[in-house]
């Protein structure tokens, strides 16, 4: 039976991994759980401790990690953090061997992607956007959602490291089509988000309790993940909008972006978007 963390060449795949936050933590245990060499770098030492007893190997910078490995991927948060990462004296691109790959799951701009891109094949590394859906329930139950970008066969090289945390793992298309996928979904998400804060308020206006409301429409025809993402926080978005109202807001501003270099215009979903956005006291 075929060890799947062997690449072609015959070589256990090494893997780098930086980003170490609610979603990159646990990625990067399952990673190690499956068997692959891991390094991992952090900028607090804290968010190594984890991974103490695992066998995780610590780096003690980005450019040593990078030597470490064969397939280095980044869970950071925006674009200057994975530029700030990727260039360089002392960055992942000039210490990367030629054949190496830089994933990046982080949701970010495509178009920082292709940049990335463009410098990392000037020596011979290859670049695959994987921005992720679904959380750490998702990993532990290896069912997260990946939205790759990139040549076919970088991203194949990649698929057994994505297969220790997600399934189902969708190419989408070239370099950046990762991205431009996930900041669609976050925009839909959003505008879910501000059709259901809006329709509570307005069934509360007309006598209909929220938490009444939401019970019967979490197992109706109008039900959506938004929705029940409301309901669990008690039908409002206040305890939602600190942990995604600055992430949503970036993700809006990504697809208004988006359209606006494609002409296209924005329609119904932004505008349910901003209910969202404005709800959580963070407007586009």
């Amino acid at each position: 039976m075929h060890d799947n963390r062997i690449d072609n060449g015959g070589h256990v795949i090494r893997v780098g991994f930086i980003g170490l936050g609610s979603q990159g933590g646990p990625m990067a245990h399952a990673i190690v759980d499956g068997g692959f060499p891991t390094t991992l770098w952090a900028r607090r030492p804290e968010s190594l401790e984890p991974y103490a007893g695992t066998g995780a190997t610590f780096a003690e910078s980005p450019a040593a990690l990078a030597e470490a490995s064969d397939v280095v991927c980044l869970c950071v948060v925006g674009d200057d953090d994975v530029r700030g990462l990727a260039y360089g004296e002392d960055g992942l691109l000039e210490h990367m061997s030629s054949g190496d790959t830089l994933v990046i799951h982080s949701t970010i701009h495509p178009d920082t992607c292709r940049e990335v891109g463009e410098k990392a094949a000037a020596k011979g590394i290859s670049v695959v956007d994987a921005p992720v859906s679904g959380g750490a329930p998702a990993v532990e139950a290896k069912q997260l959602l990946v939205m790759a970008g990139g040549a076919e066969a970088d991203v194949e090289k990649c698929r057994p490291v994505f297969e220790t945390y997600a399934d189902p793992i969708v190419h989408l298309g070239p370099l950046g089509a990762g991205q431009v996928t996930k900041i669609l979904n976050n925009l839909l998400f959003s505008a879910n988000l501000g059709s259901a804060i809006t329709l509570l308020k307005l069934g509360e206006s007309l006598g209909v309790p929220r938490e009444r409301m939401c019970e019967v429409v979490t197992r109706g025809s109008a039900n959506s993940k938004a929705l029940g993402s409301i309901a669990m926080f008690g039908g409002t978005l206040d305890n939602l909008a600190p942990i995604a109202g600055a992430l949503l807001q970036k993700d809006v501003r990504l697809a208004a972006d988006l359209a606006g270099t494609a002409r296209a215009p924005e329609e119904a979903v932004f505008d349910a978007a901003d209910a969202a956005l404005e709800s959580m006291g963070h407007p586009r």
